[in-house]
C-alpha cells in the first residue's frame, strides 16, 4: 500500500511553529517513501474553528512549500460518515445508548474527586437496556472499552507503548444532539482517507489508545503511529509568544526566508551526522522517523537566525530584490524604475552582510531614494567639515572618471595615492554620503548602481555645496 500521510490541523488560530514542523515531517516522510501527503482541516469546533484561521493555515503552509497533493478535507462536512460509523458500532454490539443526564454525571466525577481516584464512567446500567424503558432524553453512543489485558500500540518514535485496558473507559463517540466527538471523528477520516502514518505530536498519545478501540471495534486495520516530542523554548517550557515569534507566517514577517525554516525545523529533534544547510531535495533523500529523537527540542532563534543568513546569500538576487521592494512599499517608501535597477545591482553585496530580509531592506533604502539621503548618527559624525572638504575635492576628481566599477575602484584608489592619504579617509566619508550610513556594500559597486548623476547630486549635498 502506498504511504499516506496527513497534517491535521484545527483552524482556531495561526499555525504555531511546531504544528509546520509537524507538517514538514509529514511532508517529508511521504516524498521520501513516493506517497502522498494530505490536509484535513479538524473544524468540527464550530464555536471557535473561523475561516480566517483555515486561510491563515493554508497560506502558512503554501508559503513553507507543504501545500497538500489533494484538495483539504473538512471533518465538519463529514459529520453524517462519522455518525453512521457510530450507528454501525451500536448494531453490532461495540457500542451502546447512555442516558446519563449533566447531573448525574457531574455526582459520578464528585465522588471519584471525593474518593481521591480518577474518574471513569461505568456505563453497565445502560448495557442491554430497551430503548422503550431509557429515560425520555435523548442519548449519546457510547463505545465499550475493552475488558482485561492492554492495549500495545507500536510507535515509530517512541517504541513500544501500553496501556491497560482497565484505564479506558467507555467514551462517547456521539453526542446526543448527533455530532461527532473529536477522537472518533479523527478515525473514521484517517481510515476512509486511508491514512497509513499518523505523525504527529506526543501530546496526542493518550488519544491513540483510544482511537485504537474505534479500529479495533469496528475491524479496521490501524494505521503506523510516530509520535514527535513537542519544540520548547531556550527555558524548557512550552513554546509560547514570550520566547519569540512562534506563528509559521510571523517568521515570514520577520523576514526569514521559507526554506531556511523548514531546514532548521527538520533538524529540531530529528538528526542525521554534522549536515546542517539541506536543502529540499537532500531533506526528502535523508528524512526517515528513525531520526527522530524523543526528548522535546529547544528552539534557538540565533541558530535559525544564522541558518537563514546562509540561505540568504545563496538566494536568487532578483527574487530577494523583489521581497526587498515589496517591503519597502508596505513601508511607504516611494519609487520608481530607477530606484528597483539599483536595488537589484547591489543584491549582490547587500545579501553578504544581512541576516534577514528585514535587515536587507534596511540596508537596502538608501538605493531608491533619489537626491540626498537621511544620515544616521555615525554618519553624520562622519561628515566634519574636513570631510565635507574631502567631498568637494572628490566631487571635481569624480567629475570625469569613466563611470564602470573597476574603473571607479582604481580612480579612488588613484586618488587616495595621489592625495597621499589612506583609503578609508576617502571611503568613509563617500559612504555617508551616498547611503546615510558607514555599513553599505563596496564604495565602488554603490558609486556605479547609483549613475553618475545621483551619485554627484549625493556628494555635492553632503558637502554643503
Amino acid at each position: 500500500m502506498s504511504v499516506r500521510t496527513r497534517f491535521a490541523p484545527s483552524p482556531t488560530g495561526y499555525l504555531h511553529i511546531g504544528g509546520a514542523r509537524t507538517a514538514l515531517f509529514n511532508y517529508l516522510f511521504a516524498r521520501r517513501h513516493g506517497g502522498q501527503y494530505l490536509l484535513r482541516i479538524e473544524d468540527t469546533d464550530k464555536q471557535r474553528s473561523t475561516q480566517e484561521a483555515v486561510d491563515q493555515i493554508v497560506a502558512s503552509l503554501a508559503w513553507l512549500g507543504l501545500s497538500p497533493d489533494e484538495a483539504p478535507v473538512f471533518q465538519s462536512k463529514r459529520e453524517a460518515r462519522h455518525a453512521e460509523v457510530a450507528r454501525e458500532l451500536l448494531a453490532k454490539g461495540s457500542a451502546y445508548l447512555a442516558y446519563d443526564t449533566q447531573e448525574e454525571l457531574a455526582a459520578m466525577r464528585a465522588e471519584a474527586e471525593a474518593a481521591k481516584r480518577p474518574f471513569k464512567y461505568d456505563g453497565s446500567r445502560w448495557i442491554g437496556v430497551d430503548p422503550a424503558n431509557a429515560p425520555a432524553i435523548a442519548p449519546v453512543i457510547r463505545i465499550k472499552a475493552p475488558a482485561g489485558g492492554e492495549m500495545v500500540v507500536p510507535d515509530l518514535v517512541q517504541g513500544e507503548v501500553r496501556v491497560a485496558h482497565a484505564e479506558l473507559d467507555d467514551m462517547i463517540i456521539l453526542r446526543s444532539d448527533g455530532t461527532p466527538t473529536y477522537l472518533h471523528a479523527v478515525v473514521v477520516d484517517d481510515h476512509d482517507m486511508k491514512i497509513t502514518h499518523v505523525i504527529r505530536g506526543d501530546d496526542h498519545l493518550t488519544n491513540t489508545f483510544r482511537q485504537c478501540m474505534v479500529y479495533d471495534a469496528m475491524g479496521w486495520h490501524r494505521p503506523k503511529f510516530a509520535h514527535i516530542p513537542l519544540i520548547h523554548g531556550a527555558d524548557g517550557a512550552k513554546l509560547s509568544k514570550r520566547h519569540g515569534a512562534v506563528g509559521a507566517l510571523e517568521f515570514r514577517e520577520q523576514g526569514f526566508l521559507p526554506e531556511a525554516v523548514c531546514n532548521y525545523l527538520m533538524r529540531l529533534g530529528w538528526g542525521h551526522g554534522d549536515e546542517e544547510v539541506i536543502p529540499r531535495e537532500r531533506a526528502i533523500q535523508l528524512f526517515d522517523l528513525d531520526g527522530v529523537g524523543r526528548a522535546a527540542s529547544r528552539m534557538d532563534y540565533a541558530k535559525l537566525t544564522h541558518l537563514n543568513g546562509v540561505y540568504l546569500r545563496a538566494a536568487d538576487d532578483a527574487r530577494l530584490a523583489g521581497e526587498v521592494l515589496h517591503r519597502l512599499t508596505k513601508r511607504g517608501v516611494l519609487f520608481g524604475t530607477d530606484g528597483a535597477r539599483r536595488v537589484e545591482m547591489l543584491m549582490p553585496a547587500l545579501k553578504e552582510r544581512a541576516k534577514t530580509i528585514e535587515e536587507l531592506t534596511s540596508s537596502a533604502a538608501f538605493a531608491v531614494n533619489e537626491g540626498p539621503v537621511p544620515l544616521d548618527a555615525k554618519a553624520a559624525a562622519a561628515l566634519t567639515p574636513e570631510a565635507k572638504e574631502r567631498l568637494k575635492d572628490l566631487a571635481i576628481f569624480l567629475q570625469d572618471a569613466p563611470w564602470e566599477r573597476a574603473d571607479l575602484e582604481n580612480w579612488l584608489r588613484d586618488y587616495a595615492e595621489v592625495k597621499q592619504v589612506k583609503l578609508g579617509t576617502v571611503a568613509q566619508p563617500l559612504r555617508a554620503a551616498l547611503t546615510g550610513s558607514l555599513q553599505s556594500p563596496p564604495i565602488d559597486a554603490v558609486l556605479f548602481a547609483l549613475g553618475r548623476q545621483e551619485a554627484m547630486d549625493r556628494i555635492l549635498a553632503a558637502s554643503g555645496e
